[in-house]
């Protein structure tokens, strides 16, 4: 079976080495081409993974049998509308990244499309993944014609678990957004792992509050206390992890906040619904991004 990861950041070389082990053929698929990319992942199930695997050609892409597609959600719809052609309409096209909001921009496809969340914890640093923690992947369809590619969670389960197959992977996405909104903004305002925001338990009540009115005009049921106990379960599983947002603005790099707390401002002005606490998170953000971005924030970034 022959995969391409298209993106190759910490999550991407995670999913390359984890397939390029279960004797997979699989390759990496790089903005600027080049024929190999270089896999280095310190604890990789207890172990150093150090490999030159495949990348960018094109023949693999045209008979691979999924796509996995790791970039930031903000370079999502671009990569796949200058990709698409190179690639079989049967392909499965599975997006793995932290938001919603990317299935609107793109090009009208044939491709089947999932939908993924994943809770492993890794970043990259001088070309070196570490992998933090362990976690679940969740997977889903959004296209009828992906409803019947739950084999694909088995198979993605055997190279990294765990890995779960969902019949309503949206409700999941909502639930991952959550977390989103709360654990990156806040880790980049107080400037903390995220263990740290166990002290900030009444901000994270709040913005929980309004992202649970949000989600049920959006016909997600949950309760609001379900919401701040997955978050701050997450907190702690995650108590040593620095988030990714915090990541970017450290490396003063573009954030996925347009599609995180972003996308739930989009949702709640559908709706009518007030979300003060949130919006202040969101132009925080924003503002941060504006001290090093002087220019439009959508243009092509670079992606590996």
């Amino acid at each position: 079976m022959k995969i391409t990861i298209l993106g190759c950041g910490a999550i991407g070389k995670l999913w390359l080495a984890a397939l390029s082990k279960q004797n997979l053929s699989v390759q990496g698929w790089l903005r600027v081409p080049q024929p190999f990319v270089s896999v280095h992942i310190e604890n990789f199930n207890g172990q150093v993974f150090n490999q030159q695997l495949p990348a960018n050609d094109e023949k693999h892409l045209a008979e691979s049998k999924l796509l996995l597609v790791c970039l930031k959600a903000w370079q999502v719809s671009d990569a796949l509308n200058n990709l698409v052609d190179k690639l079989s309409p049967h392909c499965p096209i599975l997006l793995l990244h932290n938001g919603m909001g990317t299935l609107e921009e793109f090009l009208p496809l044939p491709n089947p499309i999932l939908l993924g969340v994943t809770t492993h914890g890794a970043y990259r640093k001088n070309g070196i993944v570490y992998h933090k923690s362990q976690g679940i992947t969740h997977i889903g369809s959004v296209t009828a014609n992906a409803n019947k590619l739950s084999e694909l969670a088995d198979i993605l389960h055997c190279a990294l678990p765990d890995v779960a197959w969902h019949n309503e992977i949206h409700a999941i996405s909502w639930m991952k957004l959550t977390v989103n909104c709360v654990i990156n903004p806040l880790t980049v305002m107080h400037d903390c792992k995220n263990g740290e925001l166990q002290h900030h338990a009444t901000h994270i009540q709040l913005l929980c509050d309004e992202i649970h009115r949000v989600m049920e005009h959006d016909g997600i049921h949950t309760t609001k206390q379900t919401l701040v106990d997955y978050v701050m379960n997450v907190i702690e599983q995650t108590s040593e992890n620095y988030s990714s947002m915090l990541q970017d603005i450290r490396a003063q790099r573009h954030t996925e906040i347009d599609y995180i707390t972003g996308f739930l401002l989009r949702r709640a002005r559908i709706h009518g619904l007030p979300v003060t606490e949130n919006t202040a998170v969101y132009h925080y953000i924003k503002r941060k991004e504006g001290e090093y971005e002087r220019l439009s924030p959508y243009l092509p970034g670079s992606w590996q």
